[in-house]
């Protein structure tokens, strides 16, 4: 799937997230399937969650790591692409 960086990450309906220190678990109530993330995973997930556009929070992203510009980009690609295939988030185009 091509993700376009104009659009923006959600988290549907029918998954929960919870905090647990500086990581998070996610329950996808379809498959009723638990998932994990780590700190830096955590923080990506909110930043794109909470942002107007998945561009919006790379630019967040970038000004709060010390990592190559095309890096970030194509970790935060990773990400989202593994949480669609999951089911775990949504993109919409606003």
């Amino acid at each position: 799937m091509s993700i376009s960086f104009q659009d923006r990450a959600k988290i549907p309906d029918d998954v929960l997230l919870s905090g647990l220190q500086d990581e998070s678990v996610i329950l996808n109530l379809v498959n009723e399937r638990y998932y994990g993330l780590e700190e830096v995973g955590t923080r990506m997930l909110s930043v794109l969650t909470s942002s107007a556009s998945i561009e919006s929070a790379y630019q967040t992203l970038l000004s709060e790591y010390e990592v190559e510009p095309e890096r970030l980009r194509q970790d935060l690609e990773e990400l989202l692409e593994q949480l669609l295939r999951e089911g775990l988030v949504e993109i919409t185009s606003e």
